[in-house]
């Protein structure tokens, strides 16, 4: 069985990785094209690339695929199946329905909960307290196509979505070595996704993670956890942004307003109020122009005045 691969981001490589150990025919890898990255704008190549020039896999870049210019490459490799993880495009129908075995992808969510590019984020942002893998048929509807396998794990209480990304996409190579070894057997298990049930997670933007402070206490650190590694939560502190890193909570009583800073309490963080009972505890934090840091170690270079308020 001659397979296509089509991927980008770290997440997919595990996958990759695992097609290549167990001894599949790869026949190529579709990546999205080089982009410019970090303050030179140097030109960074895709997570899938480098793993697949590493093994002699030939890589395919096509900048558009709607306007037909990847059909002959398709037509030249001829696969029997398609694998797609995070490959961050919508395919054509004329990709979807040129396989014998047609696309399969492993999406980072239980569908049809959190369809779309960021349900790793999503499901830390509202607080879910599992998640998993589902692999599907792809049809011409955003994650919409017919399932096959679904594996569930739980999110760690103080889990943050890098974390997660990091757990999932292990499991993503499991269930994928399941569905195309049950692929091989024969017919596999289809089931139509309840679509009155989908929920969407779209891409996320920095414009997310502004932390508000008016918000209840767990949904400020769920914030926090998941836009960690990116975008950052953040705040302001005397109109400089305080990007926020990792959080604690605890109970408070006082009545002063959401973003007021409380108190340093030793060897915790930094408190801050919340919109409810309780209080944010601030345990790691990066100023404009400096470096990541606990908040113990930031206060012992610099002052912070109890009373101000973040906004």
């Amino acid at each position: 069985m001659k397979i296509l691969f089509m991927g980008t981001p770290e997440f997919a490589v595990p996958c990759l990785d695992m097609l290549v150990n167990e001894g599949y025919n790869v026949i190529g890898a579709v990546t999205q094209p080089d982009k410019p990255k970090g303050r030179g704008h140097k030109l960074s190549q895709p997570p899938v690339k480098e793993y697949a020039v590493s093994k002699g896999i030939p890589v395919f870049q096509p900048s558009n695929l709607k306007n037909g210019s990847f059909k002959d490459d398709l037509e030249n490799l001829n696969p029997d199946l398609i694998v797609v993880v995070a490959y961050g495009k919508i395919l054509p129908k004329y990709i979807l329905d040129y396989p014998k075995y047609g696309c399969i992808n492993v999406h980072a969510s239980l569908l049809p909960k959190y369809r779309g590019a960021g349900p790793i984020q999503w499901c830390i942002i509202n607080g879910e307290k599992e998640t998993g893998i589902t692999t599907m048929y792809m049809d011409e509807g955003m994650d919409t196509g017919d399932m096959i396998l679904k594996k569930k794990i739980s999110i760690g209480e103080d889990e943050t979505a890098g974390e997660l990304h990091d757990r999932l996409s292990v499991l993503g190579a499991e269930v994928l070595k399941e569905t195309v070894g049950l692929l091989e057997k024969g017919p596999i298990p289809r089931e139509p996704q309840p679509h009155h049930e989908a929920t969407y997670a779209p891409m996320l933007d920095k414009s997310i993670s502004r932390i508000n402070w008016s918000k209840p206490a767990i949904e400020i650190k769920n914030l926090v956890r998941g836009v960690n590694p990116w975008p950052v939560a953040y705040t302001y502190y005397k109109d400089q942004c305080m990007k926020v890193w990792s959080v604690d909570i605890e109970e408070c009583c006082t009545d002063e307003v959401p973003g007021t800073i409380l108190k340093y309490i030793n060897n915790k963080g930094l408190a801050v109020k919340a919109g409810d009972k309780y209080c944010i505890i601030i345990k790691e934090v990066q100023f404009e122009g400096g470096k990541r840091m606990g908040i113990d170690e930031y206060l012992r270079g610099h002052s912070i005045i109890y009373g101000e308020c973040l906004s």
